[in-house]
Order: structure tokens, then C-alpha cells, then sequence
């Protein structure tokens, strides 16, 4: 009876787990769908028939290309800056105890708990006060620098949270300089971290809407271009953006696993080799 349960609670929960997966999912498969339509009026919302020639032409929307490089630009400049920020400011809370590291903490925490439109119009109120600094690309890059650096220190500080700093004492007793124990030691063994909160921010940074609409001025970005023309045109090519996107970070994700699950095989092939030596 007992296994009758178990066996019952089991297939209840994939039920449940696989309607939730689809319920989260059922708007990507219906941006990718829908770019492969060809609807008769200037809305892209009712199916009419089924054509390559969206695909063939993905760019033939020429605001919405220039948007999409612009929300890129901004994307790798604010990444760049948030990634090495984060990641130092990672490093200085997982390695140092200092006085105000709980109170870094809490800053680290805010801006992921403040509503978006709270932090979007505090940046704009702070951006009005400052007559040396005109709304446009540096204002959103700051905007997004500043949001992106606590996803990027929390994801890299969870990476060093099991690092064992004994490896840099060792690297040093054999006489390796500090630098040369970062550059070859502690460097490598985070990056996956820090690639990955990297590409965290970035996709961020593309996708945000709210805090860039306080902040942009007169640039056009993927989201508020997107905004902008739904009440008046939604072209395909918007469904075709966004899935070439989409597919890019799939492919992105794949092979960064398989390159892990490729080198976590070679250790356990050389850890079997050595064992196997070493018995002998």
C-alpha cells in the first residue's frame, strides 16, 4: 500500500513539475512559432500561414536592428564594468574580514530587493541633479552597472564560497609570487563563476525595461523599441530577434556544459590513471 502511495505521490509530482515547465515555457514556444508567420495585417498576434521569408529577412526591420545593436553596446560596456567590479568586490568579501563587510552585504542585497520603477526613477531624480550629465548611453550604462553588480558579486561569491584557499599557500610555499598565484591558482578555478554571472548581467542588461525607460533619454533599446511600436506595428521580425537571441544563449549554455562535463571526464580519467599507478 505504501509503495501504491509513493509510486502515486512520485507521478503526481512530475505532473505537476512538467504543467509548470510548460506554463513557463509556452511563451518562448510562442515567439518561435510566430516568427515563421506571415500575418495579413500590421499585428503578428493571429496565425495566417506559415513562411521562411521572416528568417530570410531578419534585419529588414531597420529600427528594430539599430535598437538591437544599441541594447548589445550597451549589454558588453555595462557588463564589462559590472563583471570586474563584482567579481573584486567578491573576492575582498570571501577572503577579508574587515569592519562594514555586513553592511556591504546589505547594499549587495538592495538593489535586487527595490522595486525596478522605485530604483529606475531614484536614478532619474539623482541623473536631473547632475547638469554635467545628459540623459542617453551613459546614464543607462550606469544605471545597469549598478544593478548588475550585485548579481555579479552574490554569483561569483557563491562560486568562491567552496574554494580552498590552501592552494594559494601552497602555490606560494613553492615560491610562486602573489600575482603569478592569482594569474595561474585562484584566477582559473572562479572564472567559471565569473563567466557565468557575467553572462547573468548580460542577458540583464538586454532584457531590462523599466529602469532603462527612466534613464534613456532619446536612445531606443530592444525592449523600449518593442514597447514603442506594439501600438502601432508588431512585425514578425521581432519574433525573429528575439528567438536568434534566444537560440544564441541556448547555444551558449550547451557548450559551456559539454566543455564541463568534457573536462570533469579527463579528471576522473587521469584521478583513475593515477590511482591505478600508484597501486602499482
Amino acid at each position: 500500500m505504501m509503495r501504491k502511495r509513493t509510486k502515486f505521490g512520485r507521478i503526481a509530482i512530475n505532473v505537476v513539475a512538467g504543467l509548470g515547465l510548460l506554463y513557463l515555457f509556452a511563451p518562448i514556444f510562442f515567439i518561435i512559432a510566430f516568427s515563421f508567420n506571415k500575418p495579413n495585417g500590421n499585428f503578428n498576434i493571429a496565425w495566417q500561414s506559415f513562411t521562411f521569408d521572416n528568417w530570410l529577412n531578419p534585419f529588414a526591420e531597420k529600427s528594430l536592428t539599430s535598437a538591437l545593436w544599441k541594447s548589445l553596446e550597451i549589454a558588453a560596456i555595462s557588463t564589462l564594468i559590472s563583471t570586474v567590479l563584482g567579481s573584486l568586490i567578491a573576492l575582498a568579501l570571501s577572503r577579508y574580514a574587515f569592519k562594514g563587510s555586513s553592511s556591504i552585504n546589505l547594499f549587495l542585497v538592495l538593489p535586487l530587493t527595490t522595486p525596478e520603477i522605485v530604483l529606475g526613477s531614484s536614478l532619474a531624480t539623482l541623473f536631473l541633479g547632475q547638469n554635467f550629465i545628459d540623459f542617453g548611453m551613459t546614464t543607462i550604462i550606469i544605471a545597469h552597472i549598478m544593478f548588475q553588480v550585485s548579481f555579479v558579486a552574490l554569483t561569483v561569491r557563491a562560486r568562491i564560497r567552496g574554494f580552498d584557499w590552501t592552494l594559494e599557500q601552497a602555490a606560494q610555499d613553492l615560491g610562486a609570487s602573489p600575482f603569478r598565484t592569482f594569474t595561474k591558482v585562484t584566477f582559473p578555478l572562479i572564472l567559471p563563476g565569473i563567466l557565468a554571472a557575467g553572462l547573468l548581467a548580460f542577458a540583464l542588461s538586454i532584457d531590462d525595461f523599466i529602469i532603462t525607460f527612466f534613464n534613456s533619454g532619446s536612445i531606443q533599446t530592444f525592449p523600449l523599441q518593442i514597447y514603442g511600436a506594439s501600438r502601432v506595428r508588431i512585425p514578425p521580425q521581432i519574433n525573429v530577434l528575439a528567438s536568434m537571441i534566444l537560440f544564441l544563449s541556448v547555444a551558449i549554455l550547451m557548450t559551456s556544459t559539454i566543455s564541463g562535463m568534457r573536462k570533469s571526464a579527463e579528471k576522473q580519467k587521469n584521478a583513475r590513471k593515477f590511482n591505478v599507478l600508484h597501486r602499482k
